[in-house]
């Protein structure tokens, strides 16, 4: 997977590069988020695990979900929400749970939305500056997770890079 994903996604560069994404029609929108898609199942198989993994638009609104293998049945429920809390709040959703303790700017914040998700693996995808989403990963420890995360987010960065 890794290698074929690489070579698809050196294609893409040549093929489709700065042309392709100066606006971040919906169309853009819906290829990179599964090419997104496609980079979680690639660092997941070299973390060794099996995940659940979802992105949002920049509403929060589910656009792609996949549970992957024997992945956690938690995750069906806490990946769609690290994807809308890293939408939404244009954070990675380890730094929300920082801001969400007692005493903190954002404290009690998924008690007023229960979409909120205080675990780590969420993070904000953003194009030219502007938010256009969220991805949320979930199945592994907080560490493999947001590394999974990580890698996802620096995927979808060179594929929309101008």
């Amino acid at each position: 997977m890794g290698i074929s994903f690489a070579v698809n996604r050196s294609r893409l560069r040549k093929g489709r590069g700065v042309a392709f994404f100066p606006s971040f029609s919906s169309n853009d929108s819906i290829f990179s988020f599964n090419c997104a898609k496609m980079a979680s199942i690639e660092k997941s198989r070299e973390v060794g695990i099996d995940i659940s993994f979802g992105v949002c638009d920049e509403n929060g609104l589910p656009r792609v979900y996949r549970r992957f293998g024997e992945a956690l049945v938690l995750s069906i429920t806490l990946v769609p929400g690290k994807a809308y809390t890293a939408a939404v709040t244009h954070c990675k959703t380890n730094d929300v749970a920082q801001c969400a303790v007692e005493g903190g700017y954002l404290f009690a914040i998924q008690s007023n939305d229960p979409r909120i998700t205080l675990v780590a693996g969420g993070s904000p995808l953003f194009h030219n500056g502007k938010i256009v989403g969220g991805i949320g990963v979930g199945g592994g420890t907080e560490e493999q997770d947001c590394a999974i995360a990580e890698y996802v987010v620096s995927v979808f960065e060179e594929l929309t890079r101008e």
